[in-house]
C-alpha cells in the first residue's frame, strides 16, 4: 500500500478553516489501473473542490472482493500523485467498513424495510425477456411467507410509490418513482457482498462529503441513494454528474471496454487535454508547463457550468 505525504492534508490549495464548508471526493474501484475517463472525472471533482477552497477526499471502493485486483489501489494512488491530484486526510477503504454496513442493514431491518429475495438472475431474465439490467423488480419475494429463508438470498429494501426528485448541478431536475421505475432494490447481495448503493451513502456521510462530482452514467443511481439517505437519516449532498468520455466506437471509456491505462509520461500534456475535454479552453502553451502550474491555471479558471446538460464527449485516442 502506498503511504506518502499525500496521506496528510495537502495544504497547497486548502482553506485555513479547520472545517471547510466544501468536501468533495473521488471513489475509484480497484479493478484495474486508472484510464483516461476515470482521470477526467477525478480532475473535475478535484478542481471543483479546490476552487471552492474546500477539501478533496479519496475513497477506494473495494467492498466487492470478487472484482478487486491486487495492487490496483496502489497503482491508482500513484497515478493521482503523478498528476498532482493530492487528497486530504486519510484514505477510506470500503473493505474496512463492513461493520458500519452491517449496522445500517440492522437498522433498516428493525424498521421492517428489508426482505430476503431468492430470485436468481435466471429467474429475472426469464421474466424480462433476458434483459435483467433493464428490468424493474416485479416484487416476487416481497409478500412471501415470513418463514426464515435458508436458501441463498439477497436483501431488498422496500420502495415507496412516490417520486424522488433532486436538482443536479449540471443535468438539471431529475425525478424517479422508485417503485415504478426500479422496484425494490438490493442492498445486500446473495453472494454476501454489501451493495454499492448502501456502501456509498454511508461512506459519503462518514467522510462528510457535501458535493458529489461523478460521471453521468451514475445519474440513474442517485434517487436510490437519496432514498437510502432519507431512510437512514443521513444528509444529502449536492450532486453534479459530468459527461462520460466515449471512444471511437461510441462506447464509454471503461475497464469493460478495455480502455488503456493512463500514460503518466507527460502529465502536463495529458492534463491540458483533459481540461480541453472539460470545456475549460486551456492555452496550448500549458503543455510545456510544470504540472503544478497547469493545475494553478485550471483552478483560477475553473467553471463547472461549462459542462451543463452534456451527457457524453467523444475523444480521439489515436
Amino acid at each position: 500500500m502506498v503511504h506518502s505525504s499525500s496521506d496528510l492534508n495537502d495544504t497547497r490549495f486548502s482553506t485555513t478553516s479547520s472545517k471547510p464548508k466544501y468536501r468533495g471526493r473521488f471513489a475509484p474501484s480497484p479493478t484495474g489501473p486508472l484510464h483516461l475517463g476515470s482521470l477526467y472525472t477525478a480532475l473535475a471533482s478535484f478542481l471543483q473542490a479546490k476552487s471552492q477552497q474546500g477539501e478533496w477526499y479519496l475513497r477506494i471502493d473495494d467492498v466487492d472482493p470478487f472484482r478487486t485486483i491486487a495492487d490496483s489501489a496502489d497503482r491508482i494512488l500513484r497515478t493521482l500523485e503523478t498528476f498532482g491530484l493530492h487528497w486530504n486526510g486519510p484514505i477510506l477503504y470500503q473493505s474496512e467498513r463492513l461493520e458500519a454496513y452491517r449496522a445500517a442493514l440492522a437498522r433498516l431491518d428493525h424498521q421492517e424495510l428489508l426482505y430476503p429475495c431468492t430470485c436468481s438472475r435466471k429467474d429475472l431474465a426469464s421474466f424480462s425477456d433476458g434483459n435483467t439490467d433493464a428490468s424493474i423488480y416485479p416484487g416476487f419475494c416481497r409478500n412471501r411467507n415470513k418463514k426464515p429463508v435458508t436458501d441463498p438470498h439477497a436483501l431488498r429494501v422496500i420502495t415507496e410509490n412516490a417520486a424522488v426528485t433532486f436538482e443536479d448541478m449540471l443535468q438539471g431536475p431529475v425525478t424517479q418513482n422508485l417503485a415504478n421505475d426500479v422496484g425494490d432494490f438490493i442492498v445486500f447481495r446473495r453472494d454476501a457482498v454489501y451493495a454499492y448503493h448502501l456502501a456509498t451513502v454511508l461512506d459519503d456521510d462518514e467522510q462528510g462529503i457535501t458535493e458529489v462530482v461523478r460521471g453521468v452514467d451514475l445519474l440513474d443511481s442517485t434517487p436510490r441513494q437519496i432514498y437510502l439517505q432519507r431512510l437512514l437519516g443521513l444528509p444529502t449532498p449536492v450532486y453534479a454528474h459530468v459527461p462520460v468520455l466515449l471512444d471511437q466506437m461510441g462506447l464509454k471509456l471503461s475497464k469493460q471496454t478495455y480502455a488503456d491505462p493512463v500514460d503518466g509520461q507527460n502529465p502536463s500534456s495529458t492534463l491540458v487535454s483533459l481540461l480541453t475535454l472539460l470545456n475549460q479552453n486551456p492555452p496550448p502553451d500549458l503543455q510545456s508547463a510544470k504540472t503544478d502550474d497547469v493545475l494553478d491555471w485550471a483552478l483560477r479558471n475553473w467553471d463547472i457550468s461549462r459542462l451543463s446538460a452534456q451527457r457524453t464527449i467523444p475523444v480521439n485516442l489515436s
